[in-house]
């Protein structure tokens, strides 16, 4: 029998508010357990909870990301559940009338290289996102025989993000949860920390026999906070959930917890429903309202969004949708090639002639770099007028593509600060690129002498003498000869 796999995700993401959604207290990461627990986080008797402005302008800025709409009014609920780190023994959610209904975020698939499958687009359309407060952190590990309770990150702000089911593979909810990602952290409402637990997502999943409208029992697998881990645990419980079916056993709805070191999952709890929660409007909250001004307001602060800056980048620079696609995947990648853009706007070739190799130049060797380091492109040693420098020195023929490679990596390993950087090494280390007709007809000369076999089998017809006759001129040049010039002066010598 043939399965289709059926997944939606669920996703919180912790908004980037330094107070907590109905607290003053810090949410700062990392302090010492309970410094940052204030008497509302403690839900001791008599406290009330106040709604922080912040984290509704953050769920505002959202859903219009998105294209959602957002609610004039909505409701916060009480989520009646054991919490054994949420001292008031339930959740402030939101159930019924969230802040944020409906949606859409485009998704770019890659293509498999293991399968030949290629990649494609595809549009996942979103539910809902509401606003609620974190639980705290149950400690385990430093405490023989008892739990310690950690409550600094109680009452921090989550918005929580819930799609369609409409995923049909672990490779489309990975790329749906790292578009997510992404613009939450573009839009600078959650930093995106999956370490810290900023960005943290609960996978629905289930199998049907394809062709089958009704969907299967599914199984939710919690809080799984790297992208490798959210494709292992699907890739598992896809092959769990059919195994037991083709054996004559039947899925029962539930929570599970991905296993990273046996790479499985586990059962954790039956699967409760809404009415298990027994959710009723909080009493001590009044109704969420947000006038047409107040996201008017918001909407002009809106930062201009990836769709919008890849479209941009096709149109103003040329260049193919996937090179704006990978350029835009964070603002400060975008930010640092359009700071190369306009550095190099001066150079006598235009910027949109210079933008394909700007672009080469960061997803290829910087990206490179910074993968090796372990860094974010913000932290790049080598900034994006040191780089644009580089590349002018390419264009004016000073010095050649292999050894502004080497100069690249010169800047990176001196960290240096100076934007003239480049200019300083070419000139201490002689690596200006020789040009002078003379000079190099000489330098050919020798080498013809030195390698007749080469020239004889050139002359006979194999190509590949000719590039081995290049790579001899600029072993004898160091690198430093201007590679098109050695190439026709080689021409007209063996011709």
């Amino acid at each position: 029998m043939e399965w289709e796999v059926v997944i939606g995700l669920e996703t919180h993401a912790q908004l980037s508010t330094v107070s907590k959604i109905f607290s003053g207290a810090s949410t700062r990461f990392g302090a010492e357990p309970n410094t940052q627990a204030c008497a509302v986080d403690l839900a001791l008797p008599g406290v009330l909870p106040v709604m922080n402005r912040g984290a509704v302008e953050r769920a505002i800025r959202f859903g219009l990301a998105i294209g959602a709409t957002v609610a004039p009014r909505s409701i916060f609920a009480r989520k009646n559940y054991f919490y054994p780190d949420l001292p008031k023994g339930y959740q402030i959610s939101q159930y019924e009338i969230p802040v944020v209904q409906g949606g859409t975020i485009t998704i770019q698939v890659p293509a498999n290289e293991k399968t030949g499958a290629a990649g494609y687009e595809k549009t996942i359309q979103l539910t809902r996102a509401h606003l609620e407060e974190d639980a705290g952190k149950s400690l385990h590990e430093d405490f023989a025989g008892m739990t310690g309770i950690d409550l600094n990150r109680a009452g921090t702000p989550l918005l929580e993000i819930v799609t369609e089911p409409d995923m049909r593979s672990a490779a489309e909810a990975v790329a749906y949860a790292k578009s997510l990602h992404a613009l939450v952290v573009w839009l600078g409402i959650c930093d995106g920390n999956m370490q810290e637990g900023s960005f943290r997502c609960d996978a629905n999943v289930s199998v049907r026999p394809v062709g089958q409208q009704e969907f299967g029992t599914r199984a939710e697998i919690k809080n799984l906070n790297s992208f490798r881990f959210l494709e292992e645990a699907i890739q598992y419980e896809v092959r769990r959930q059919i195994e037991l079916i083709e054996d004559g056993g039947k899925v029962v709805q539930e929570t599970r917890l991905y296993d990273p070191d046996r790479r499985e999952t586990r059962s954790m709890r039956s699967k409760e429903d809404a009415h298990d929660y027994r959710y009723f409007p909080d009493p001590d909250l009044m109704p969420l309202v947000i006038d047409a001004g107040w996201i008017e307001r918001v909407k002009g602060e809106m930062p201009e969004l990836p769709a919008a800056m890849q479209q941009r980048f096709q149109k103003d620079y040329g260049l193919t949708p996937y090179d704006a696609s990978v350029l835009t995947s964070s603002k400060a990648m975008a930010r640092y090639f359009e700071t190369v853009i306009a550095k190099l706007s001066d150079v006598k070739d235009a910027a949109v002639m210079q933008a394909k190799g700007v672009a080469n130049w960061i997803m290829g060797d910087v990206s490179a770099q910074l993968n090796r380091d372990g860094l974010e492109i913000d932290a790049c040693p080598v900034s994006a007028a040191q780089l644009a420098l580089v590349l002018q020195r390419i264009a004016d023929g000073t010095i050649s593509n292999k050894i502004a490679k080497e100069i690249f990596l010169a800047i990176w390993e001196e960290k240096a600060t100076d934007e003239g950087a480049a200019d300083r090494i070419i000139e201490a280390k002689g690596l200006k690129q020789i040009s002078d007709t003379g000079a190099l007809e000489a330098i050919i000369d020798e080498v013809l002498a030195a390698n007749q076999k080469s020239v004889e089998e050139f002359r006979a017809g194999k190509e590949k003498a000719f590039n081995a006759l290049i790579g001899q001129a600029m072993k004898a040049t160091k690198g430093k000869a201007n590679p098109q010039q050695v190439n026709e002066l080689l021409k007209k010598k063996l011709s």
